[in-house]
């Protein structure tokens, strides 16, 4: 293998090494989202179901829940 097959070689594993690093960072950011909008989510009906308990709270309070 003459020098400048060698250099072409060299480059075509360092671009597709550099490829599948660049998979493996956009893998790991689309995990990330995933999990944040799960996250969101769960905190959306965690604070969906307190407001409900406050307003029953304030009909049971009121006599409005009879």
């Amino acid at each position: 293998m003459d020098n400048s097959t060698n250099v072409s070689y060299q480059a075509g594993q360092a671009k597709g090494q550099a490829q599948e690093k660049g998979n493996q960072v956009m893998d790991k950011v689309s995990n990330a989202a995933q999990s944040t909008v799960e996250s969101m989510q769960q905190a959306g009906q965690q604070v969906q179901a307190k407001a409900q308990d406050a307003v029953e709270s304030v009909k049971n309070a009121t006599g409005m829940n009879k």
